[in-house]
Formats: C-alpha cells, sequence, structure tokens
C-alpha cells in the first residue's frame, strides 16, 4: 500500500495520542476514516480536528465515529460491520486502544489484570478477525496492532502490561506469516513504541503495594515515567505510516525502543539484570528524597 488516498481506516482509541495524530495524518493524505473510543469528547474533537486537516489539504474524505470499547467482541464485530456498510469498503485497522496497570506480582488484582488483557489483548484479537474478511475482500489491506517497547524486554511492576503486548507481538507475527502464506492481499505489522508523549501514563491504575516495592505512590510514578517519554505523538504517526507504506512487519518507535531492542538482542538475558541494577538505583534515590522530605517536613 504506497498511498493512503482513497483508502479507509479503521482506528480505536482515536480520542487522543497516537490514535488522533494517525488519524489527522491519514486525513491529510485522503483516507476516509472510520473512528472509536470510549472518551466521545475527545473522539468528537478528532473527527473536528481531521476533517479540517483534510479540507487544508483539499481532500475529500468521509469520517465517521462511534463510541466503543474494545473488549467488548460484540461491539467490535458490529462497529466493523457499520465501518463497511457506511464506508463500502475497509483498507487498514488500527488497533491502537491501550491501558496500563502498574503492580508487583504479589499484588496483582485479578478484576484490574483482566480489564487489561480486555483491552490491550482482546481488543486486538477482536479488531483483528473482525475486520479481516473485509480487508480481504477490498483486495488492499492492512491490520496494524499496537504493543509496546514492553513487547519486547519485561520491566519489574510491569507484569500484567508486558503480558498484554507480548501476546499482541506473538499474535500479529504468527498472523502476519498466516497472511503472506494465503496471498491474499492483506499484510500485518507490529507496532512497538516508546516513550510517547500520550497521556496513557497519566490514565493507568496501579495497587498502593507500589509505593512500598518502589519507594514511590502510583501518582509520583506516574510523573517519573512521563520524563521519559521523548517521542511525539506525531513523530510516532509519521514513523508508523511510513513502516506501513514499506510493509515492514515490525516497527520500533522512538530511540528508546531501537536502544532497548538492540540491547534485548544482545543480551538475551542479561538484559534483565541490567534493568534491575538500574531500577534499583532509581528505588534507592526515591526511597532516600522521601526519607529526606520526612526529616525536612519534621524539621519546620
Amino acid at each position: 500500500m504506497k498511498s493512503f488516498n482513497g483508502k479507509v481506516a479503521a482506528i480505536t482509541g482515536a480520542a487522543s495520542g497516537m490514535g488522533r495524530t494517525l488519524a489527522l495524518q491519514l486525513a491529510r493524505e485522503g483516507a476516509s476514516l472510520s473512528l472509536s473510543d470510549v472518551d466521545t469528547t475527545g473522539l468528537a474533537e478528532t473527527v473536528s480536528l481531521a476533517q479540517a486537516a483534510a479540507d487544508k489539504a483539499k481532500k475529500s474524505i468521509k469520517i465517521t465515529s462511534q463510541k466503543l470499547d474494545v473488549s467488548d467482541k460484540d461491539g467490535v464485530y458490529a462497529w466493523a460491520d457499520k465501518t463497511a456498510a457506511d464506508h463500502g469498503k475497509v483498507n487498514l485497522i488500527f488497533n491502537n486502544a491501550g491501558v496500563a496497570y502498574a503492580t508487583p506480582v504479589t499484588a496483582i488484582d485479578y478484576e484490574k489484570f483482566e480489564w487489561i488483557v480486555g483491552i490491550n489483548f482482546w481488543g486486538v484479537v477482536y479488531g483483528s478477525k473482525a475486520f479481516l474478511p473485509y480487508l480481504i475482500k477490498s483486495g488492499e489491506g492492512h491490520i496494524i496492532n499496537t504493543s509496546s517497547l514492553f513487547g519486547l524486554c519485561a520491566q519489574p511492576t510491569q507484569s500484567c502490561y508486558n503480558a498484554t503486548k507480548f501476546a499482541v507481538r506473538g499474535f500479529t507475527e504468527s498472523l502476519r506469516q498466516e497472511l503472506d502464506m494465503m496471498d491474499c492481499g492483506v499484510s500485518a505489522t507490529s507496532v512497538h513504541p516508546g516513550g510517547i508523549k500520550t497521556a496513557i501514563a497519566r490514565k493507568s491504575k496501579g495497587e498502593p503495594a507500589l509505593e512500598e516495592f518502589m519507594g514511590t505512590t502510583h501518582e509520583d510514578g506516574k510523573d517519573f515515567f512521563e520524563k521519559f517519554f521523548i517521542t511525539s505523538a506525531e513523530k510516532a504517526a509519521d514513523i508508523i505510516l511510513t513502516a506501513v507504506k514499506k510493509d515492514k512487519r515490525r516497527i520500533l518507535v522512538g530511540p528508546d525502543a531501537i536502544a532497548l531492542d538492540a540491547m534485548v538482542r544482545a543480551l538475551p538475558e542479561k538484559y534483565q539484570a541490567i534493568i534491575v541494577s538500574q531500577i534499583k538505583k532509581i528505588r534507592d534515590k526515591q526511597i532516600a528524597r522521601k526519607k529526606r522530605k520526612a526529616a525536612e517536613k519534621l524539621a519546620a
């Protein structure tokens, strides 16, 4: 797929972040859009911005939108059917919606674990399967599934998130191989963003046990992690769409994703010890800072 002009793209998680920037870029390139998210306010803003982007680029496109929880299988299938009915065809599905949940394994809440699996993994599976028949029918289709840097390397307190993103990677790579064998005009790509400047950390869930394990509250942890979000959502969208045109199997987004992927490849076992060493240093600094602030408060 060398051009998106005249194509129809469906995007989950389109109310903000990468989902929004993907929508805006595709609109500029002449792709009609079917957008979904649970955030209807943000979704409406994306629709308006995408239409303005298309108008400025002098592209005539159609945009539809729908409130959707991607963990709802029937809802995803109904959205796929409606997208095809509204637009006449579908060429691309970006299974982009995602959430985060941080906790030590000892403190995992099963309800929250099921919540993140439902969105991050089952949402990708439902979206891929629901849209695949329409992509095949179009004769020129592509499935773009968002995994993560944490689908390439594991991190302490991220076991639930890691599990979903490693699963997306495995599912998508297997799907890509099957599509290659089918020779049906459809391809699939696994996307692995590093730290992208979106609201995923701010909206993440966490357990109180994080404070004991890491020496910081979940809220403070959000502030800490956001310091490492170095790639803009606009840059991420550009990297993804360029790679889709080149039919890449795997997309690394951001210098941090490239660097850590290289480390895991070079040191498939030792990388874990390196990460543990670095995280311990961070934890020790956080605990020391917390004690210092407590002491200063008592002195005052």
